[in-house]
């Protein structure tokens, strides 16, 4: 994991959507957010939860290794950029790659667009914008141990199984400390077809 990096926990999140706003204020994204606000159970629940890039380390970032035009750079730091506008092409492979369903195709643009871990802040020591704002803390920019000073007994996940492959993140999530199970399941693991669960 990222000595800095975004840890996001979803139990604090009031989905005042103060991220999204933020984020299309940064000058490199021209007025659109690479942040999503997702609601868990439309109709059902306001729980919500923010989804950032998760800057995936192991797999080296899915998204860039199917980019045919290499329009994805990862930094040395292990940021996961956002797609090169010069190289782009929007073929969407980074959006069926990624295991977490981050990035984004502007069609009229025909251009990736996704979270960068606000990368002119964060690579001069600023938090990312999303952080910056966030009233509840939903999103914490810092370290492990900054975390854990602020939030005594926090549990973090960096690791996440899709079924059999494992993804090692950059940015980690708050897991609640009763409910931990290592790893933390991606997506959905389980899947209910005529009433029969399958895999």
């Amino acid at each position: 994991m990222m000595g800095r990096t975004i840890f996001i926990d979803p139990g604090r999140c009031i989905g005042c959507q103060a991220c999204v706003s933020a984020c299309r204020e940064c000058d490199s994204h021209r007025g659109k957010s690479m942040i999503h606000l997702d609601y868990t159970e439309p109709g059902m629940s306001v729980a919500s939860l923010p989804t950032v890039c998760m800057h995936c380390e192991d797999p080296v970032a899915p998204c860039a290794e199917v980019c045919p035009a290499d329009a994805i750079l990862v930094t040395a730091d292990g940021v996961v950029q956002q797609a090169d506008t010069t190289r782009c092409i929007g073929c969407a492979n980074c959006v069926n790659a990624c295991p977490f369903g981050v990035p984004k195709i502007d069609l009229q643009a025909k251009l990736q667009m996704k979270c960068n871990l606000c990368y002119d802040r964060t690579a001069y020591g600023l938090a990312p914008m999303c952080a910056t704002v966030c009233p509840t803390g939903a999103l914490f920019y810092g370290t492990l141990e900054e975390l854990q000073a602020e939030r005594p007994g926090v549990q973090v996940a960096d690791s996440f199984a899709f079924g059999d492959v494992m993804v090692s993140t950059g940015v980690a999530m708050v897991v609640p400390a009763d409910k931990v199970q290592w790893p933390v399941p991606g997506g959905l693991p389980v899947v209910e077809v005529n009433g029969v669960d399958v895999r």
